[in-house]
Formats: structure tokens, C-alpha cells, sequence
């Protein structure tokens, strides 16, 4: 079983390791737009021609299934790789879990990019799942770029900026850019407050996974040898390696040399 993941930069990494997690056994290929990137302030036109080029790249290799390992390339582009590339490669995109947190019965604080925020996008999400649940949208300005470059400095002080933005009476955070889940625990301490029941945070990484798995007839098998392949791509390109900033994680650490076929369990 072989499955691509694509996004600008390392947001896709969370997907990555739930794959890794539930299918050690999978070839996975990662599809990466670093001369694009980012993708964020790109207009909707251009971020999904950007995002095809990648999706077309990984298709190349021939996957059993594409993740759209981000938020905003899937608002804008899951229309168009779908019917580029569907039935032949089922496509999976990255929805905030809003559904699942809203079933907590909130508050609810959402952090995403500024341009998700606000959206016609998150707000029907909100609409659809989240009726009765007080919701808050938190803009987090240069948090997705400073986890892209592993910039500590830059971490602290967009976590703390967004944080300060989010209401204390919160019991839910909804992880909604997928580069955020990198740093979930440290978004976790900023915003838990010290009389307060334990905050609950929803990324999307898992679900993705699994739905993935889904899609192929799959079943997940976390204890199958862990000898599965590591292709990277870089806008098109084969590389010999991932990004130095994707090893400043775990979930890059749990990934396999590239091009290797080892245990690393």
C-alpha cells in the first residue's frame, strides 16, 4: 500500500505520523512546494494551481491514495484534484474538527490562519456542527510560519499572541491548521488555566488517517512491520531528504530515512 501526502510544507507531517502510526507497513510519499510555499496569502486561483502541480507530482509515483495534509489547500483545491485525479486516486482532504469538538458542548476557541478565519468556509462549518456552542475564531498571525521554520522565538510568542486572544472560560481548542498540531501541547499549557478542567484539543491528523484507510478497504494494523518506504518531493522534485525543520518534531523523527526500508519502531 502506498499513500502520497502533500501540502506547501512540513503541516503535513501530524497526517503523516497517524499513517505511520496505524499502517507502518505503507509507502509513503511526500509531496512538498517549497518554492511556492506558502500557500496561505496565495489567491484561491493560484494556491490551486500550486496545489495540482503537487497533487500531479505525487500522483506520478503512482499512490493508492492523495491526503491534502492542509487546511486551506483543501478549501480551495479539493474540487479540482478530485476531478483530476478521482476514481483512479481517491483524494482526502483536511476539515477542522469542528464537528467533534462542538459534540463537547464547548466553549469552543478556534485557531486557524487569519485567512481561514473569518471565512465563508469555517463559518458554514460552524453553522453546520457547532449550533448552540459558543464559538470563538482566533486568528494566529505567523504561528504556521514560525512551525514551518522551527523558529522557537517566533512559537512562543505567536502561541502566546493567540492565546491571549482566546477566551479563559474555553474547555475546547480546535486545531484548525494542520501545522499547529506540531506544537499542540505547547498550545495546550498557554491556554489551560490553572482551576480548570483539562483542555481538550482536536486536530484533524487521526481522522485523516483513518478515513484514508477507509477509502482503500483498509484496516488499520499498528503492529505490521514497520518497513515501509519514505519518497519526498520537493515542488516536483525527488529529494534525498526532508527538510532539516521536519526533524525539530517527533512526528518527523518517526518517519524513515528517505528511500530506506527499516524498522524503526
Amino acid at each position: 500500500m502506498k499513500i502520497a501526502l502533500m501540502d506547501s510544507g512540513i503541516g503535513l507531517l501530524a497526517a503523516t505520523a497517524a499513517v505511520r502510526r496505524l499502517r507502518p507497513d505503507a509507502d509513503l510519499v511526500l509531496s512538498l512546494d517549497p518554492d511556492g510555499m506558502p500557500w496561505g496569502p496565495r489567491t484561491p486561483e493560484d494556491l490551486t494551481r500550486r496545489a495540482l502541480a503537487v497533487a500531479e507530482a505525487a500522483a506520478a509515483h503512482r499512490p493508492d491514495a492523495l491526503i491534502i495534509g492542509c487546511n486551506t489547500a483543501t478549501v480551495h483545491a479539493l474540487p479540482t484534484l478530485r476531478a483530476r485525479l478521482e476514481p483512479g486516486i481517491p483524494v482526502i482532504g483536511t476539515v477542522p474538527a469542528i464537528k467533534p469538538a462542538a459534540a463537547g458542548g464547548g466553549p469552543v476557541a478556534i485557531w486557524a490562519t487569519p485567512a481561514t478565519t473569518g471565512s465563508a468556509y469555517q463559518r458554514g462549518l460552524i453553522e453546520a456542527f457547532a449550533d448552540g456552542v459558543r464559538v470563538t475564531e482566533v486568528p494566529c498571525w505567523g504561528l504556521a510560519e514560525a512551525v514551518e521554520h522551527a523558529d522557537e522565538t517566533a512559537i512562543d510568542a505567536a502561541v502566546a499572541a493567540a492565546a491571549r486572544l482566546t477566551p479563559d472560560d474555553v474547555t475546547t481548542v480546535v486545531l484548525g491548521c494542520t501545522h499547529y498540531e506540531l506544537v499542540a501541547e505547547r498550545i495546550r499549557t498557554s491556554v489551560q488555566q490553572p482551576a480548570a478542567a483539562p483542555l481538550v484539543l482536536h486536530g484533524s491528523a487521526g481522522a485523516v488517517a483513518a478515513q484514508a484507510l477507509r477509502r482503500l478497504g483498509e484496516q488499520p494494523a499498528p503492529e505490521a512491520p514497520a518497513d515501509g518506504t519514505l519518497t519526498v518531493l520537493l515542488s516536483g522534485r525527488e529529494s534525498g531528504r526532508l527538510p532539516a525543520t521536519a526533524l525539530h518534531y517527533a512526528e518527523g523523527q518517526l518517519l524513515p530515512p528517505v528511500g530506506s526500508v527499516a524498522d524503526h519502531r
